[in-house]
């Protein structure tokens, strides 16, 4: 029958009372892990306090798959830090280098431009249709710390879909079949 049968013949011997456990225990894990996220924007300061690096714009120092950890303090941004930002109009944010800094005398506002280290120009073509700066509200963080090609998980299940669903039926399961 093999194991596929085996797992089958498991879920139609589980009682009610162990669906129910199993459910809730699954529940607690997703409710878990999104009390963590919520505590790690809070700490960082950050709305997205980790990131995939999905291309290859900013090799050699970090290559695509790398995970990024972000912080957003109240210091100004200066120029060569490696930032995080979102452009109005599109969903995924960039990680790239501040290459300068403009502070308007005025206002005190702070303009940023920014370019990745493995691009020719800098990114005023990246940025919203008329838009020559970034400001302070376009910065998602600053990165403090990665991990290398850990994100490789994310790109593959982002870009083969049929393998996310894979795990999680795997996955789900596991959590309905588990004896304890």
């Amino acid at each position: 029958m093999g194991w596929i049968g085996e797992q089958i013949d498991s879920i139609k011997s589980l009682q009610f009372r162990q669906v129910l456990t199993q459910a809730i225990s699954l529940g607690m894990i997703v409710t878990s892990a999104l009390i963590i996220w919520k505590g790690l924007m809070c700490v960082t300061g950050s709305e997205s306090p980790v990131v995939v690096v999905l291309s290859g714009s900013m090799e050699p120092g970090f290559k695509r798959g790398d995970i990024l950890f972000l912080h957003m303090s109240k210091e100004p941004i200066r120029a060569g830090e490696i930032v995080v930002f979102n452009v109005d109009g599109r969903e995924i944010p960039i990680v790239h280098r501040v290459i300068k800094v403009h502070e308007r005398q005025d206002t005190g506002e702070v303009d940023i431009l920014t370019k990745g280290d493995n691009n020719f120009g800098d990114d005023r073509l990246l940025y919203a249709h008329g838009q020559l700066w970034l400001q302070r509200h376009h910065i998602m963080g600053r990165a403090v710390g990665f991990l290398p090609y850990v994100g490789w998980v994310t790109i593959i299940m982002t870009e083969k879909p049929i393998i996310k669903y894979i795990l999680i039926g795997a996955l789900g399961l596991l959590v309905i079949t588990s004896k304890e």
